[in-house]
């Protein structure tokens, strides 16, 4: 059942505060199509604040209340803010289905996942301390040399919608265990599981100005954020026409960003596999969350001597899927996120069929929803490589089809995309499996398989789909400096000049 909205303010140095110009706004459950309650919109003025927060965090008692504090000390916050999701996973995992449409079974297992991330980064915490002034080998004798990894300092993270406290998590949980300061900005259509968190780090006592969270638009709180002079560091997953954007304000600065951006990534069918089990991961792996996920498999490249059967065994496989309220039992397919969303994703549909594509199945309003932002799951076929459907992320429930003959052909097709984030193939044959995989122009690969994702394995792309790997100790690295120190050892003077004692 639906419960209330929390009405939260920005949290800034471990308070809540309200808007320096008294800013909201309103939340539209995806659902129902109506307001369910508001969040605060921050400007300029409080990210202002919000970045000197962090500063002094990061500078207090000489850096020992927390960036130069052990990684023990700090594990213990990420763990207690773990322990905290897990005790409120209920609650937490209705308002993000309430808040972002996505089927409450999903947000359940989001919110597991939030708190196993910062489980895992907490060991992560711990594990720094040993690694710390690790020796580096010399060639020469009167030298020894040794490695810091220290904290980047403060940090400006910029988190989607789609999992809207999972995304936050990847960011936060590292940033905070390399001992960061943060200013979270979450997308201002799916803010509330964050401004939660705020709620969480409050009520463990995390030390004021660690963690601070602003929500707002991007234009007028993600930007000042990103141009910020005090923040040494973009973290940013999104849009690609907006990460274009913030490494271009960064760069200005000379300011280091990590990039997590769009997706058109393939998943490629041979002609071996177990129809129904293929079946299953390919529309698993671009309905999954409605549709709106940046690494969906939503390229299908099916082998063309079983495409026709696989096709008609798929529709029926999608025919069965429950597309209701996601706060339903059993639904496993809820609404987009936004009206403007919606409106997208159908529009995508309808310039496919004006440029000759075939919609096989799907394509509109389920019939018996009549409110929310539902989009069928729909599969596309018919399709050249140059149409907008293929080569453009839809970030909706959308599937478009090509057949192929050959390795090579699928290879190629499967490549030919400026995008780099995922990619999947399905064999028996796992040494074709293993070629495909090392010929993947992609970040992430999946063998029989589409989307499983794990705290302890790296997650990026190449090519638009961004740089940076988040997740992992990879994730880890993203919020460390690193700084040689090196000394000379030997009792002999360096003897390169000529001391004047000798002239």
């Amino acid at each position: 059942m639906a419960i209330p909205i929390p009405s939260r303010q920005l949290f800034i140095n471990g308070e809540w505060r309200e808007p320096v110009l008294k800013k909201r706004i309103p939340i539209v459950n995806p659902t129902t199509e109506e307001i369910v309650g508001d969040i605060p919109a921050a400007t300029a003025e409080d990210v202002e604040l919000a970045v000197d927060a962090a500063r002094q965090a990061l500078s207090r008692n000489k850096g020992k209340d927390w960036s130069s504090a052990s990684g023990a000390f700090r594990a213990k916050y990420l763990r207690a803010i773990a322990a905290k999701i897990t005790e409120r996973k209920s609650e937490l995992a209705n308002l993000e289905t309430i808040d972002c449409g996505k089927p409450l079974e999903e947000a359940v297992w989001d919110i597991d996942d939030v708190a196993g991330c910062f489980e895992y980064y907490a060991d992560l915490a711990e594990g720094l301390d040993a690694k710390q002034k690790a020796p580096v080998s010399l060639p020469l004798e009167n030298f020894k040399s040794y490695v810091l990894k220290e904290p980047i300092g403060v940090v400006g993270l910029i988190t989607p919608w789609n999992y809207p406290l999972l995304m936050a998590t990847w960011k936060v949980a590292p940033a905070l265990a390399a001992g960061c300061a943060a200013i979270l900005k979450p997308s201002e259509l799916a803010s509330v599981t964050c401004l939660e968190l705020a709620e969480v780090c409050r009520e463990v006592g995390l030390p004021p100005g660690v963690l601070n969270i602003v929500t707002g638009l991007g234009p007028e709180a993600g930007a000042p954020l990103v141009s910020h002079p005090h923040v040494d560091k973009i973290a940013f997953t999104g849009s690609n026409a907006t990460g274009s954007g913030i490494m271009a304000a960064a760069a200005l600065m000379v300011k280091p960003v990590s990039l997590e951006l769009g997706g058109k990534s393939p998943i490629i069918v041979f002609e071996d596999v177990d129809l129904d089990k293929a079946v299953e991961w390919t529309i698993f792996g671009c309905f999954w969350t409605n549709g709106q996920i940046c690494s969906a498999t939503s390229r299908l490249l099916v082998h063309e001597s079983i495409a026709a059967e696989f096709l008609e065994r798929m529709v029926k496989w999608i025919k069965n899927i429950k597309i209701s309220d996601p706060l339903e039992e059993g639904c496993r397919l809820g609404p987009v996120v936004s009206r403007g969303q919606y409106e997208k994703v159908l529009k995508f549909i309808s310039n496919a069929k004006s440029e000759g594509a075939t919609i096989l199945c799907g394509g509109a309003r389920p019939e018996h929803l009549k409110k929310g932002f539902f989009v069928e799951p729909t599969v596309i076929t018919d399709i050249a490589t140059s149409m907008q459907i293929w080569r453009e992320e839809v970030f909706g429930p959308v599937l478009c089809v090509k057949a192929f003959s050959t390795e090579d052909e699928a290879i190629e097709l499967a490549n030919d995309t400026r995008y780099g984030l995922g990619a999947a193939v399905i064999s028996k044959d796992l040494e074709r499996c293993d070629r495909v995989s090392k010929a993947f122009q992609a970040g992430i690969v999946w063998i029989n398989c589409s989307q499983p994702c794990f705290s302890q394995a790296p997650w990026g792309g190449k090519k638009h789909s961004g740089f940076g790997r988040e997740l992992g100790e990879w994730g880890l690295d993203n919020y460390l400096s690193v700084k040689q120190v090196t000394q000379y050892v030997s009792d002999e003077p360096w003897g390169w000049y000529k001391s004047p004692s000798k002239l």
